[in-house]
């Protein structure tokens, strides 16, 4: 049998590969693979389904992750998945395999972060697995949520002279992460010593505890806004523009001087000897949300706050672009996190 090391695809090639040959048979099914959620038709209402896993060692590392957040993490990511299709989450399921050094204890601060994930969000944890492991944890979590058919928006709704916008701010998450490493190493070296996060709690709370963005979904609802297309983002802003224009069969310029960063982590990126936009494009794990609109509805979004239009859609042929603060123009790549 041949060979092929998963690396050479990535994840979402690899996704590709994997589900190219299954078919739609189901009336029911709006949308399959391919986009941050399925969509199931239920007549009035659709169904959204999204789910997620986190593998310790990988996703997550214990010396430094407290169980609770991770408990709130791992919903909170699930639920950011149905909020960038503007819909809303209503249910979830939870499932673990853990190893025989998690305790009962440990497993109650897991479900303590979980349950406050569920009452901050207002949805219902319906149901779930648990299994053993041979080694460390992994959690998988399915969120579910419904919206009307006209109101679910996908990844390849946009077009050509579309803006481009962004919420809140990115970058910290992925500071956040490197100032936890920094100490784990320095403690691992030494264990004598204490952990030095130099009060940095908004880049540490970005990475211990994102929160979704309801309140952008409630806001569009609000002011009868419908972007063209959106995406939450996960892997980095370079990496969730190429999902769209990939979808949406485009290309983009994106301003650097539209790009959302939190003077904070414009300071902890300079400690780092880090470029603040390389942080804010190829981070990740923000799970702010990026979306285009029609030029026609810019005025729904001008005065709204922690929105920011960054560039515009283009032909495809244009590429995607980033227009610097010095007016260079440089083609970006998709670098944020490798999965394999």
């Amino acid at each position: 049998m041949q060979h092929t090391d998963v690396n050479t695809l990535g994840e979402f090639g690899l996704i590709d590969h994997l589900t190219k040959e299954f078919a739609i048979v189901q009336p029911s099914t709006v949308k399959g693979v391919g986009d941050d959620a399925a969509v199931i038709d239920n007549g009035a209402l659709c169904t959204v389904v999204s789910t997620d896993m986190l593998v310790e060692g990988i996703h997550f590392d214990l010396s430094y992750v407290p169980l609770r957040h991770l408990g709130y993490k791992a919903v909170v990511v699930n639920l950011s998945d149905i909020y960038a299709m503007n819909a809303f989450p209503k249910q979830v399921t939870v499932s673990i395999a853990i190893s025989n050094r998690y305790s009962v204890e440990a497993l109650d601060e897991l479900y303590a972060g979980i349950r406050a994930a569920c009452e901050a969000y207002q949805v219902d944890l319906v149901g779930g697995d648990t299994a053993s492991s041979p080694k460390g944890m992994t959690i998988s979590v399915t969120a579910i949520g419904q919206a009307e058919k006209d109101k679910i928006v996908y990844r390849s709704g946009a077009r050509p002279g579309d803006l481009i916008c962004i919420t809140g701010d990115l970058g910290a998450a992925y500071l956040g992460l490197q100032l936890l490493e920094r100490e784990k190493r320095i403690w691992l070296e030494n264990p004598d010593v204490q952990p030095d996060l130099e009060n940095q709690k908004y880049a540490v709370g970005r990475q211990l505890k994102p929160e979704a963005r309801r309140d952008m979904i409630e806001a569009f609802r609000k002011n009868s806004l419908l972007p063209t297309s959106m995406i939450d983002i996960s892997d980095g802003l370079a990496s969730e523009l190429f999902h769209l224009c990939k979808q949406s069969g485009t290309g983009a310029l994106i301003e650097e001087s539209g790009v959302p960063i939190h003077p904070e982590s414009e300071m902890l990126a300079l400690k780092f000897k880090l470029d603040p936009i390389t942080c804010a494009l190829n981070g990740g794990e923000d799970y702010e949300l990026l979306f285009t609109i029609d030029p026609q509805d810019v005025e729904k979004v001008k005065y709204l706050p922690e929105i920011y239009i960054a560039g515009e859609m283009l032909e495809a042929t244009a590429g995607i672009k980033l227009n610097t603060k010095g007016g260079n123009l440089h083609t970006l790549k998709a670098q944020g996190w490798v999965h394999f």
